[in-house]
């Protein structure tokens, strides 16, 4: 028997979190509660979840903190719970690295079927035993999907998964123009808040890491989108 998937819930309401553990264990996950951002921390690296259920608003480290320290060492997915639906707070905790973004009150069945689309996402992306690796190179940059690092002018840059997920992506189809529509859908699966000023977001991100080179460029498609220009020399 296959082990089941584990998520970690963390809210310090305990009866939101104690209704939400009722319903992903009837779907056959494992799961398990913290209410504090500290908590969730130390509890992260015992219990070791395929996936975070983070609210917010959290006593003493708040869930945008938690998100920010655990992107530091690892991808494990994470959906942010919140009340807060102004377009700034779920624009900054996708910027932290977070993969979905629920507003409270929600439905039992859309939020089991958001965990399940995350992990399977998650899945997709991880590198097999079999496959070769996943990079793209250009003059004085590599993006390496693999083991998710980027080499810029010969240093390490530092990002978050979202962010160089776009990067690859983009310069996986060099010239190629894509809307922010399908850049939602292929690097977040769906347009889970329907805003594409996501899409800037993470644009304007990676150009401050990575600046224009006399080969190639982020370059804005006016009205469109965004493509990774390539010039031939």
């Amino acid at each position: 028997m296959a082990a089941k998937q584990k998520i970690l819930i963390i809210d310090d309401d305990n009866n939101i979190a104690e209704l939400i553990s009722l319903y992903l264990t009837k779907e056959c996950f494992e799961t398990k509660i913290v209410n504090d951002g500290e908590q969730a921390l130390k509890e992260f690296q015992t219990f070791q979840p395929d996936l975070l259920l983070l609210d917010l608003m959290l006593p003493g480290i708040d869930g945008y903190q938690v998100c920010r320290e655990i992107r530091h060492t690892s991808d494990v997915p994470i959906i942010m719970l919140s009340a807060k639906g102004e377009t700034f707070d779920k624009v900054l905790g996708l910027e932290l690295g977070a993969d979905d973004y629920i507003i409270k009150p929600f439905d039992s069945k859309e939020l089991v079927a958001r965990v399940r689309a995350v992990l399977r996402r998650f899945k997709v992306k991880q590198p097999s035993g079999t496959s070769g690796e996943k990079s793209v190179s250009y003059p004085d940059l590599t993006i390496n999907l693999t083991n998710y690092s980027v080499t810029y002018m010969g240093k390490q840059v530092d990002m978050p998964p979202k962010e160089l997920e776009l990067l690859y992506f983009l310069a996986a189809s060099p010239n190629q123009v894509f809307t922010r529509e399908q850049l939602l859908d292929h690097i977040w699966g769906y347009e889970y808040i329907g805003d594409t000023r996501t899409v800037d977001v993470h644009i304007k991100r990676l150009r401050e890491k990575i600046k224009d080179h006399p080969r190639w460029s982020i370059a804005t498609v006016w009205g469109i989108g965004y493509k990774f220009e390539v010039k031939n020399k």
